[in-house]
């Protein structure tokens, strides 16, 4: 580790969430002698970030504890343009409504993890339509496109590997970097904002916010990226067999939250407390001492932290005591995901119901696996009926309940 004299950079860098920095000595002494205000951006494609934004939530939270200003950027200009970073094809657009709709949901989230406020290290959510929306396309050609060439933003992994792939990128698409840096610019004058963090896949977009900053005003900004964040068997965090892990709890239960953290890989528990739970490092340390079956309690702790954190307190303690009756005690806690029904319903229909299938195909190929079961014995016939109430399993750690409407 680097000896930095800032908490900030000591706090990044000792939980692991340094990757690339533009000028680390130079952030290090600005964040030792004064209140930094930074920020990331978020789209709002959906109602709800899911758990791979979740170490950029972190970030802001971090940056927080060390008496600094988070800025939670929220894009509803940008996702009118859609990033083409990581996606091989163009995004839906949405409309305004739709995007106003999930920062008003996404926000929800941020309220967990940030104090919002009007002190100096409050934080403050703020949209970039409200600059973008009013650009005319002239002047934004005349002031800002001379500081950019085609030439470099081709060499940009977020143009290279579209083109690579011969997946169209849209000229609308192309335009996105260009506006994401003009957000740090417009930041830095209307708010102070000094510093950009986001994942390693932003590098570029960062880099070209700072030049910008520098060639239009002469200030002097800062990027810090963290490194991409996967699991054991090298999944990007946030993926799952059973689809994305939401933050927002209308779309994905506090329980199966919690279980998303029960079931982490033993060789990433030690990183993922480290990353996603204030516990002390000292306790992290003391738990990465726990071998063969003890690492399941590091598990339990990361579980409860996490779900706590973004669920509140009992919540996780009820998460946790709904696992261990229905694991330990073969029962079903009072956590576990419902489906209400009228009297009875099909085996498939309550897969899909409960959310443990996308779609009626998959619920059948997950019968004819084996996979399924209810109140404890296999189910073979896809056209079975269930009768409520009744304990339905996918696997060894998906339960759900039927329940009389």
């Amino acid at each position: 580790m680097t000896a930095y004299s800032s908490t900030l950079l000591r706090l990044l860098d000792e939980r692991g969430y340094i990757h690339q920095a533009t000028d680390a000595g130079a952030l290090d002494a600005l964040a030792s002698l004064e209140v930094v205000p930074g920020y990331i951006g978020f789209d709002a494609t959906a109602p709800s970030l899911h758990v791979g934004s979740l170490v950029q939530i972190m970030m802001l939270r971090r940056l927080q504890q060390a008496g600094h200003k988070p800025v939670v950027l929220m894009g509803g200009g940008t996702t009118k343009v859609g990033d083409p970073s990581g996606k091989d094809e163009s995004r839906k657009l949405l409309t305004e409504s739709d995007i106003q709709a999930n920062i008003a949901s996404i926000r929800r989230v941020f309220e967990h993890y940030l104090t919002f406020g009007d002190a100096p290290t409050d934080a403050i959510m703020v949209d970039n339509d409200e600059w973008l929306s009013k650009l005319g396309y002239l002047d934004l050609l005349r002031t800002v496109g001379p500081h950019f060439t085609v030439n470099r933003m081709l060499t940009f992994d977020s143009v290279k590997h579209r083109l690579d792939r011969e997946q169209p990128l849209t000229f609308l698409e192309f335009n996105y970097m260009i506006l994401q840096a003009y957000d740090f610019r417009e930041l830095s004058r209307r708010l102070g904002c000094r510093l950009q963090l986001g994942g390693s896949d932003q590098w570029g977009n960062i880099v070209n916010g700072i030049e910008l900053g520098r060639r239009m005003d002469g200030a002097a900004l800062f990027g810090l990226t963290t490194p991409l964040i996967t699991t054991a068997d090298g999944a990007k965090m946030g993926k799952t067999a059973a689809g994305a892990v939401w933050l927002n709890a209308d779309q994905l239960s506090a329980y199966d939250y919690w279980q998303f953290w029960r079931n982490t890989a033993d060789a990433d528990v030690v990183k993922f407390l480290k990353l996603f739970t204030d516990l002390p490092l000292e306790r992290v340390a003391e738990l990465a001492r726990l071998e063969g079956q003890a690492i399941n309690d590091a598990k339990v702790v990361l579980a409860n932290e996490a779900t706590a954190m973004l669920h509140g307190a009992e919540t996780a303690a009820s998460a946790e005591a709904t696992a261990r009756q229905t694991f330990a005690g073969g029962g079903a806690g009072g956590d576990l995901p419902t489906l209400a029904v009228d009297g009875e319903t099909g085996v498939v229909q309550a897969l899909t119901g409960l959310g443990f299938a996308a779609s009626n195909g998959e619920a059948r190929r997950k019968i004819a696996e084996g996979a399924v079961k209810v109140d404890g014995v296999t189910v073979s016939d896809p056209a079975m009926i269930v009768g409520a109430p009744a304990k339905v399993s996918l696997g060894k750690k998906r339960h759900g309940l039927l329940i009389r409407s």
